[in-house]
């Protein structure tokens, strides 16, 4: 009888204390939580957010406009992907988000265009985009069932949400706007795809760049000649030819026209590891498309000629390239391409081989690059070390 009366007592004086509904559990503020630190942490940041939030510690309503931001802000914090145990949106960006949420929401009209170019121009972070992305789908929502519009916002639009994703590494929401399907109104176009890869080539982030050129593919997106440029930059400065052979595979198969700087990075990686088979198939393609070599491609046909034990054919093609019309810009080049053949490449070319093959190539490049330059007729100012003494390139 005595344990049933403290249990009675004990009740009643959790039942005088305010519950809440939080994360679908009942809290009373007075009662021990059984969370861990960090939870109690995320829970004390929580109720301090915005003078606007004591409202729900004392049982009150929240407006309309309060309430997705704060249950954002909830989501953000007990979330097990949160990265930070609170968010913190950009000053600007918040008051802007709040103002078009209160315009679709309580006034029911349709906010000024320039509020939501200005919340894309200043998102500074993820949070930031977090915002961007909610208000995106409650403006397509609001364009449907009030305004009867069923059509996507203009490729402008959308592109420059992606590059705001891509300002702020906020790459997963970036990739959304590449879906042909979405809620939030975003139409996928090649432009947004190129401020993702842009991202990966300027952070070698070869799996951002196999994403969107999956996305791209699943989404019927086509390709341009300005994408093979960024993903053959992107395949050479992480040095993988396997996706370069891939996805070169696949530009030339959907027909895109490529660029003297695309052809220029494939044939200078296919030189670079010796596969002298996969050169000759690209310059045969370029060929098709341009009269003329470029400095790179002329050198990279120099040295497959010289992987064939040929350097005056080696020599020939140098030559043609300097009968050219040439600027002082492009003579400069193919003196630092010349000393590049010489001093850089046969060491790079080498340890690419089999390790039974290297000796014989080193003996070969180390007889005929002398044989191509006395040929060129160019004084050249460097010096060809003995490759077979090289140590580790024998090994």
């Amino acid at each position: 009888m005595q344990v049933l009366s403290n249990n009675t007592r004990r009740l009643s004086r959790v039942l005088k204390s305010p519950i809440f509904i939080f994360s679908e559990r009942l809290v009373a503020p007075d009662a021990p939580l059984a969370e861990s630190p960090r939870a109690r942490l995320q829970w004390r940041k929580l109720t301090t957010l915005s003078p606007q939030s004591s409202g729900i510690t004392r049982g009150c309503c929240l407006s309309p406009t309060e309430q997705p931001s704060m249950m954002m802000a909830f989501r953000a914090a007990f979330s097990s992907e949160a990265s930070t145990v609170e968010a913190i949106p950009t000053e600007a960006v918040k008051e802007l988000y709040d103002k078009m949420l209160e315009s679709v929401n309580v006034k029911r009209s349709m906010p000024p265009n320039a509020w939501l170019w200005s919340l894309i121009e200043n998102c500074k972070n993820q949070d930031d985009i977090k915002l961007l992305f909610d208000i995106l789908q409650n403006l397509r929502r609001f364009r449907l069932s009030n305004l009867r519009i069923h059509s996507n916002f203009n490729c402008n639009l959308c592109q420059e949400v992606t590059k705001a994703c891509a300002r702020v590494g906020a790459l997963n929401f970036g990739k959304k706007g590449l879906w042909k399907h979405n809620v939030y109104g975003l139409t996928p176009s090649i432009g947004s795809a190129h401020h993702l890869l842009t991202y990966a080539k300027e952070h070698n982030d070869v799996k951002l760049m196999m994403d969107v050129m999956t996305l791209l593919k699943e989404n019927d997106l086509p390709l341009q000649s300005g994408t093979a440029d960024i993903v053959f930059s992107i395949c050479y400065n992480t040095d993988n030819w396997k996706l370069m052979s891939k996805y070169s595979k696949r530009f030339v198969e959907a027909g895109v026209k490529l660029r003297r700087s695309a052809f220029d990075v494939w044939m200078e990686f296919a030189a670079k590891i010796g596969d002298v088979e996969s050169l000759w198939e690209i310059e045969k393609l370029r060929s098709e498309s341009q009269k003329q070599h470029t400095v790179v491609s002329g050198f990279s046909c120099a040295k497959g000629l010289l992987l064939e034990h040929k350097p005056e054919e080696a020599a020939a093609v140098i030559q043609i390239l300097l009968n050219q019309n040439l600027t002082d810009a492009k003579k400069s080049k193919i003196a630092v391409e010349l000393k590049k053949l010489v001093s850089e490449w046969p060491l790079e070319v080498i340890k690419r081989q089999k390790e039974e093959d290297r000796k014989a190539l080193a003996v070969s490049l180390n007889s005929d690059i002398p044989v191509m330059l006395s040929k060129t007729g160019l004084e050249v100012s460097v010096n060809m070390e003995d490759l077979t003494s090289k140590e580790g390139i024998l090994c």
